[in-house]
């Protein structure tokens, strides 16, 4: 038996035959992207790709080395895609994402919807990003703030996402791929949950408490501590308040910001309730319109792919290749086709910048869809 050494010798010349080949594919793949931009052939080629996958399998010797040699040439092929793609967009030969620039988003003379009612979190987070004084109107679901935008009644509609306690809100990203709406900045807010009553109440009187499902939620721990206290799930935290405010039951309860107390005059029988003293929700502002300040810093997609083994690594890797760092993925069910899933990624980049345009012509391409939910 050969030695250690000498093995590894044999893997090193080897390996250095392996690149040679490899670059000299490279550069063949290169002369092939150069008559797909002057003949406008598509980059990938599904077809092709598995036909050759196939025939270079064919080649191994045992079926470990078959999947292996498969699994490589996918890597090598996924490879030669990424340079023609690069050269594509080197060309221009791909056009531009129809997205404009600006150097600020106008929050001044502007109109802006929220969810809710005055003192929820959503109006809390739409006064800090807009001021006080902004122009705005509140309606009572999500879908009719979407509505409210995409019909022009308003410029902007501000909308929670996530939550750092109850994670996301995951009919918000139902209604971001629905609606040809997009975002154009977000805004976190601390949550700070208080008990809430009429003036006259004391915690002892409290049989029932009100509040969103995710505030419910977010207060499990206290309301577990009482629980013989019947919950009773709301619209919007602010809403729960305007309830006990309109019942004037001192028996009733709402979960809600100390904001909300104070603007319907209600006691805070426990302040600081929720679970969590770092809990935040992060607020997306959304639009009609496709723009993006040019300080913008993160990118959020959506996308399907192929129900088939790879297709969603093989989109992924374009993240990896152009050296962006993926912030968050997340999938949601498609409506009518069990088991497959629209995918939502944040990732940080501007637009403009050449490796967020690299990276999403190759998911162009080789994603079934992909829609731009915004640069912010």
């Amino acid at each position: 038996m050969e030695d250690l050494q000498e093995l590894r010798k044999k893997i090193d010349r080897i390996d250095t035959q392996m690149v040679s080949l490899f670059e000299e594919r490279m550069d063949v793949c290169r002369q092939v992207a150069e008559f797909k931009i002057q003949s406008a052939t598509k980059v990938l080629d599904r077809k092709r790709e598995q036909e050759k996958l196939e025939a270079v399998k064919a080649l191994a010797h045992n079926d470990f080395n078959r999947h292996g040699v498969r699994e490589l040439f996918q890597q090598i092929m996924a490879m030669s895609r990424k340079l023609q793609y690069q050269l594509l967009e080197t060309y221009g030969a791909k056009g531009r994402f129809p997205f404009v620039m600006v150097d600020k988003i106008d929050r001044e003379n502007v109109r802006v919807v929220y969810q809710g009612v005055e003192g929820a979190y959503a109006w809390q987070a739409m006064e800090e990003y807009f001021g006080k004084h902004v122009s705005c109107f509140n309606v009572s679901h999500w879908r009719d703030a979407m509505v409210a935008i995409a019909e022009g009644m308003a410029d902007y509609a501000v909308l929670p996402i996530e939550n750092t306690t109850a994670g996301i809100v995951s009919d918000i990203y139902d209604l971001l791929e629905e609606f040809d709406n997009y975002i154009v900045a977000e805004k976190i807010i601390p949550i700070r949950h208080a008990l809430m009553g009429t003036p006259e109440a004391e915690l002892s009187d409290i049989r029932t408490v009100y509040s969103h499902p995710q505030g419910l939620m977010q207060c499990s721990r206290f309301l577990n501590e009482n629980r013989e206290w019947r919950q009773i799930s709301q619209l919007n935290t602010a809403m729960s308040a305007k309830k006990v405010l309109h019942d004037g039951d001192k028996t009733q309860a709402a979960i809600a910001s100390p904001a909300a107390a104070r603007i319907y005059g209600l006691k805070i029988l426990k302040d600081q309730v929720n679970d969590s003293d770092t809990n935040s929700t992060r607020f997306i502002v959304v639009t009609n319109q496709k723009m993006y300040a040019k300080d913008a810093g993160k990118v959020s997609i959506c996308f399907e792919v192929p129900h088939e083994s790879g297709s969603l690594y093989n989109v992924l890797s374009h993240f990896i290749y152009n050296g962006l760092n993926m912030c968050r993925i997340e999938s949601r069910p498609i409506p009518g086709r069990n088991w497959e899933y629209h995918f939502f990624v944040d990732f940080e980049g501007n637009l403009n910048d050449s490796a967020v345009k690299n990276a999403l012509r190759g998911i162009k391409e080789e994603a079934l869809n992909l829609k731009i939910l915004g640069n912010y």
